[in-house]
């Protein structure tokens, strides 16, 4: 599997520094704190940010860099920025592809609701999904539902 670098290295005559690399046409999108997303998915966002910062060994002046540009994205996206560094937790992530047997049930995301079914679910076998009305397709398309063919003129052999 092919990994995305995502370093710059800097070398002078004394030494080479790297620091974290971004497209010069990067913006500090993330999901927005006051979005209705599920928290969880509101903070992976700011979790790989921190672990990529973890992860490589940058110099001072690079990491504060770094830690500076991550508070900018919070601060952006309407985040509590907290100035204390996130511990360094190893998490072994066991991947279990899921059954034939299991059972779904989806959800349309409104909030702390829907966290709660959630929390309900959490210990049955039924898997849980979430989905959403707000799609490309529901805003792209114009259904008239409310056609009353008998107030209509003309030509009735198409309806």
């Amino acid at each position: 599997m092919k990994r995305k670098v995502d370093i710059a290295t800097h070398k002078s005559q004394n030494d080479v520094r790297i620091s974290i690399y971004r497209k010069p046409t990067f913006t500090d999108t993330i999901i927005p704190y006051s979005s209705n997303h599920s928290t969880q998915w509101k903070y992976t966002a700011i979790r790989f940010l921190y672990s990529r910062l973890n992860t490589y060994q940058l110099h001072n002046e690079e990491y504060s860099h770094e830690e500076n540009t991550i508070h900018n994205i919070l601060y952006n996206n309407s985040f509590p920025i907290h100035p204390q560094k996130p511990t360094n937790r190893v998490q072994n992530h066991i991947h279990i592809p899921p059954k034939p047997t299991d059972k779904w049930a989806t959800f349309t995301y409104i909030g702390r609701g829907t966290t709660y079914i959630n929390y309900i679910f959490k210990h049955s076998d039924i898997k849980i999904a979430y989905r959403t009305n707000n799609t490309t397709h529901n805003h792209l398309t114009y259904n008239n539902h409310n056609h009353n063919k008998f107030s209509s003129t003309g030509d009735l052999s198409g309806l």
